[in-house]
């Protein structure tokens, strides 16, 4: 046996072993959520369903990864998810690097998604926060932007749910520790989310 070979062989055992590790953590995290999250996540179908049906829209705020995650959900629902129908108007506050940048310079990344909200959200809209940990100043703001203007707000987040689960109107905490799991939690929920969209509005 040759060195390369040994090495790989040995490389390959520790990365099954952590794969064997993380699915193992992922499952425990899964059914925590499915033991305790239904009748929040409810709420927060109803809520965005309700606000596509009354002619609002959905906007989603998140930074690094939840940013990310706020882009794929908004376009599970403007282009489609699972089903041929009209699309919805979903928007996520992340993507517009001029206002990202100049908000941040000539004010603060904290105010990054709480002035878009003043700008673009309307009474009869919801807005879904994702933060791994409930603490970023910015989607704390957003929340709080959002509720002063009628506009119902929801987040995914995780551990103890930060400050962030204070200012919405309905919330799911991840009950893990790890920024990963809780991402990986939170693509759960957000498919969830698109799919019983889908089912409330189109009847899918």
């Amino acid at each position: 046996m040759n060195r390369a070979s040994d090495e790989g062989r040995r490389a390959g055992g520790a990365l099954a072993d952590s794969l064997s590790e993380a699915v193992q953590a992922l499952g425990e995290v899964a059914r925590a959520l499915a033991a305790e999250a239904g009748p929040a996540l409810a709420r927060i179908v109803a809520g965005c369903a309700g606000a596509i049906e009354g002619g609002g829209k959905l906007m989603l705020a998140g930074n690094g990864g939840s940013a990310a995650q706020c882009q794929h959900f908004a376009t599970e629902l403007t282009c489609r998810f699972t089903a041929d129908r009209i699309a919805y108007p979903a928007i996520a506050l992340t993507t517009d690097t001029s206002f990202l940048t100049a908000c941040a310079n000539d004010y603060s990344f904290d105010d990054v998604f709480a002035r878009q909200v003043e700008a673009l959200g309307r009474e009869g809209d919801a807005l879904l926060l994702l933060s791994t940990s409930g603490r970023s100043e910015n989607v704390v703001r957003a929340a709080r932007a959002a509720r002063q203007r009628g506009i119902a707000t929801y987040a995914f987040t995780g551990r103890d749910g930060g400050a962030l689960m204070e200012a919405c109107d309905a919330s799911i905490a991840v009950p893990s520790e790890d920024s990963a799991r809780i991402q990986e939690a939170h693509l759960l929920l957000g498919h969830l989310l698109c799919g019983a969209i889908e089912g409330h509005v189109g009847g899918f």
